[in-house]
């Protein structure tokens, strides 16, 4: 029995959809951030209801509505409940994709949107590169170096995640050119040839080494490097760039300590053997913490630290990609933290819960010229404004707290549940495996992409929105701001579906 979990068979006081008996129950008092946040799923009409799909039909005019789950009403929305336009409420564990960290219409917005330095970005915006506004330097401390990844004390702001890793490439590109070239200037013959797209001056033999599963966005680099789902990349060119076999771990992991180091060394010696034979010599080599959109796959520490060894025995840049799994998703501020790395990465890239994007990097990777590292909107101060607001209310709500202690709360909940499961293996196959995570960055497997999707959708009726990754995981990607008691929800919802 897990510490903190005891089942009792009380009347629900849920909605209609959701379980009639409910079995966890936090011993801890229920608490919220938000005092207006409804107490449980409300779920009235099918999702999508007909007022989702009659958006949906008039939106499809004029974009493709194909993945759209439902129609949002965000000014109903609050905290971790997602309103939709039909006015079901949903507890939202996919949270726009791991993309909102404090909560729906979280006050403290609303303060901020009545700031008169607000208020003149959002009037005035600046293109940073050449004129930026007096308090751009009060937003770069305030929302991205107050947090900086230790030995990180430059920035790059950017526009979205995908933008970040490319930038950082490009990044990667430009150091290891100047490395080769020494301390001359441009010659005539490669700045004439770049313009061609040729060698000298467009550096064609440098690649940038990436793994299998990996997700690192969907422009042409970018893209490139990335290897989760085939749709992303049919039919689009892509650069003939080395990938290495992300280490596939088996659960649960103290049953397969020494399977899992093998696998894992395996992995790094491939690494290894791609930098020293590489027809194309590798200027960085880019990971996630977790590969998010692979099938959250993890590596231990020690992977990573060894990672980190062989590319500075090679003179090979690192880029961690925490796009994802960056401010505080894993109960660390930025995931590589629970690494212990000997010495920072070269790059980190961010954006998703920082509501804001951009890379850090060690300030010997800043171009020696001007413009190399430029574009119109180098990121937008409005949204560091508000990235400076959640890492705020992250530090006055102790959030990182709340995270490690509900996740481990959640994650071995989950286990118990996959226990259960399997002591009582019946004629039903929709048996969840693989329970994983870090911090309340969790994951688990169902038998196929079939049932995983049938389990989502199954979920979302009872009022749970959920998302998947991989081939057959289900991710949870809940709020800094979820509680005991959602996790109790969301717990009972699938038990009873499970049954």
């Amino acid at each position: 029995m897990v510490s903190g979990l005891f089942y009792q068979t009380v009347k629900s006081q849920y909605s209609r959809a959701a379980i009639s008996r409910p079995r966890y129950i936090s011993t801890l008092t229920n608490t919220s951030f938000f005092s207006d946040e409804p107490s449980r799923p409300h779920v009235i009409t099918p999702i999508p209801g007909p007022k989702s799909k009659e958006i949906i039909s008039k939106l499809n005019q004029y974009q493709d509505t194909r993945s759209i789950f439902f129609i949002a009403d965000f000014s109903k929305s609050k905290g971790n409940y997602i309103v939709d336009a039909d006015g079901n409420t949903l507890l939202d564990v996919f949270a726009q994709i791991a993309s909102i960290p404090i909560g729906y219409n979280n006050p403290v917005f609303s303060t901020l949107s009545q700031d008169p330095a607000f208020q003149i970005a959002l009037s005035n915006r600046a293109a940073l590169g050449v004129s930026p506004n007096k308090d751009w330097i009060e937003s770069i401390e305030k929302a991205f170096m107050t947090v900086a990844p230790r030995g990180m004390t430059n920035v790059f702001t950017v526009m979205c995640g995908s933008c970040a890793n490319e930038n950082a490439f490009k990044t990667a590109f430009m150091y290891k050119a100047a490395k080769r070239r020494g301390d001359r200037e441009f010659s005539l013959q490669e700045l004439s040839s770049c313009m061609k797209n040729e060698a000298p001056g467009s550096a064609n033999d440098l690649s940038i080494l990436s793994f299998t599963q990996a997700f690192h966005g969907r422009l042409l680099g970018s893209l490139t490097a990335t290897a989760s789902k085939a749709i992303h990349k049919i039919d689009i060119p892509a650069f003939d760039w080395p990938k290495a076999t992300f280490p596939q771990l088996k659960y649960p992991l103290q049953d397969h300590v020494e399977e899992n180091s093998r696998i894992e060394e395996e992995s790094l010696k491939e690494v290894e053997e791609l930098i020293v034979n590489a027809k194309k010599p590798v200027a960085a080599v880019i990971v996630e913490p977790i590969q998010a959109e692979g099938g959250d796959n993890h590596a231990s520490p020690n992977f990573f630290r060894k990672l980190q060894e062989i590319c500075q025995k090679n003179d090979v840049l690192l880029i961690v990609d925490e796009v994802q799994t960056g401010v505080g998703a894993t109960g660390t501020f930025w995931a590589h933290e629970a690494w212990h790395l000997p010495d920072p990465p070269d790059i980190v890239t961010f954006s998703k819960k920082f509501q804001a994007a951009g890379f850090y990097l060690n300030p010997r990777l800043r171009p020696s010229q001007p413009y190399r590292l430029y574009n119109t909107w180098m990121g937008d101060p409005v949204r560091a404004m508000q990235a400076a607001t959640i890492v705020q209310e992250i530090k006055d709500k102790n959030l990182l707290q709340n995270v490690r202690d509900v996740g481990h709360y959640l994650q071995q909940n989950l286990l118990e549940l996959q226990q259960q499961q399997q002591q009582a293996m019946t004629a039903t196959t929709s048996i969840i495996t693989h329970v994983r995570g870090q911090g309340m960055f969790i994951a688990f497997d169902l038998p196929d992409s079939s049932q995983r999707d049938s389990f989502l959708l199954n979920m979302r009726q009872r009022g749970i929105h959920m998302g998947g990754c991989g081939e057959q995981t289900v991710r949870l990607r809940p709020m800094l701001t979820f509680q005991k008691q959602h996790a109790d929800i969301l717990l009972n919802t699938m038990a009873q579906l499970l049954r």
